[in-house]
């Protein structure tokens, strides 16, 4: 069965493609969560310009993904905690901690589930990596510090 895709689907095409799926995952799947159309006329020249703004809209991710990495490459994060026996820390630096302040610092969101690191929990210098967007990745050093 061919489809119009409205949508991007992992694996199988973006925005604007006409691509041919089996009927059940076209009818159970596809159709039902919105993200394709069966190709009649009407339909493709309503989404004619689809496949366009959808280049366009890639092109200006991996642009504002650039930047980010430019802006975050060899950063440092200072993070301030409470520290006992052998200056081991009470509460970890994650990275939803590094998330948030990568929000706070730069303005810009990145999922924490992006940023590879382990977790910390003593005091010194780490390294992490943000992975931005597909290949664009910056290092960041983060830096914990004795909260006073």
């Amino acid at each position: 069965m061919k489809v119009l895709l409205i949508n991007e689907v992992p694996n199988l095409g973006v925005p604007g493609d006409v691509v041919d799926v089996k009927p059940g995952y076209a009818r159970n799947y596809l159709m039902p969560q919105r993200m394709a159309v069966p190709p009649t006329d009407h339909e493709m020249a309503r989404y004619s310009n689809l496949r366009e703004q959808y280049r366009r809209e890639l092109a200006d991710r991996r642009t504002r993904a650039e930047m980010l990495a430019e802006k975050l490459n060899g950063a440092q994060l200072e993070f301030d905690r409470r520290v006992h026996d052998e200056d081991r820390l009470y509460a970890t630096v994650r990275p939803q901690d590094v998330a948030k302040e990568i929000e706070q610092k730069f303005g810009e969101k990145v999922s924490p589930d992006r940023i590879d690191m382990d977790v910390i929990d003593t005091l010194g210098q780490f390294p992490a990596r943000a992975n931005i967007y597909e290949d664009i990745t910056a290092d960041i050093n983060i830096i914990v510090n004795p909260a006073s």
